[in-house]
């Protein structure tokens, strides 16, 4: 098994999980980089990957395609922060088996690793439910979405923490996350508000009703 994860952290919790799934050490290789897992492939051929998407080298998309090219038969399963529908189906196009937030808990994500080794391949809930809603034709007269729709439940929770003045350091400590996946999160949130600073976004939502 090969986890391609830059993110301490996270490495950390994978190796949790794989260790409860019954994986040890001398079984699991850990890269952060795109150059560290085709080095490491070269010496040790894996039939499953964990692959992150933002690696300090470049995109885990490139790798996915490459792994898929070298074995069709491997089991590819994205863990990422990332949730915009073009990387998403980027991924899945180049090869990955299925695809899961980082964000989930530990149950399931250690659900979306066994689906896979069983030739399943799982999508999370909320990026399943993105993609059924891109497929979809459009109303032909849209209702405007209430201020608490434009964001998530996660999204809102983040905002608010941003007009109480904490980085993302001191956000990803509360919340137990990483500081890559909040500023993923960060990263959506101007977009939805069409920001492009933390003042403004949270000038924007006040000015909707999203904050009080």
């Amino acid at each position: 098994m090969m986890v391609v994860e830059d993110e301490p952290l996270i490495r950390k919790r994978l190796e949790s999980v794989l260790y409860s799934l019954g994986y040890t050490e001398d079984a699991l290789v850990f890269v952060d980089s795109l150059a560290q897992a085709r080095t490491s492939l070269k010496e040790h051929p894996v039939a499953m990957a964990l692959v992150d998407l933002g690696l300090p080298d470049g995109s885990g998309i490139d790798l996915i395609a490459e792994l898929r090219a070298s074995d069709p038969g491997m089991g590819i399963l994205v863990i990422s922060a990332w949730s915009t529908e073009d990387v998403i189906l980027a991924s899945l196009r180049a090869g990955a088996n299925g695809y899961v937030l980082k964000e989930r808990d530990d149950l399931e994500v250690t659900l979306s690793i066994r689906s896979v080794l069983r030739g399943g391949a799982p999508i999370d809930p909320f990026i399943a439910r993105r993609i059924i809603a891109e497929l979809q034709p459009r109303a032909a007269t849209p209702q405007e979405p209430a201020p608490e729709a434009v964001l998530s439940a996660r999204e809102s929770q983040i905002l608010k923490l941003v007009a109480d003045g904490l980085t993302n350091r001191e956000i990803a400590e509360n919340l137990f996350l990483s500081r890559y996946t909040v500023e993923c999160h960060i990263k959506n949130i101007y977009r939805k508000l069409a920001v492009p600073t933390r003042t403004k976004a949270v000038s924007e939502a006040r000015a909707r009703g999203i904050l009080q």
